[in-house]
């Protein structure tokens, strides 16, 4: 079994990290995107904008 250094360690805690404040913001993308097609399908609205 091979050992995981402690410099291998806090990279591997920093890509973690750095994932999910990723995805977190690809959420975001998502959840603004569906919000605004609704509006735009309820009010109306330039869907190019």
């Amino acid at each position: 079994m091979s050992q995981i250094t402690k410099e291998e360690r806090k990279r591997i805690k920093g890509l973690e990290r750095e994932l999910a404040r990723k995805e977190r913001a690809l959420a975001e993308t998502a959840a603004l995107l569906v919000l605004r097609k609704k509006a735009s399908a309820i009010w109306g609205g330039d869907e190019d904008a």
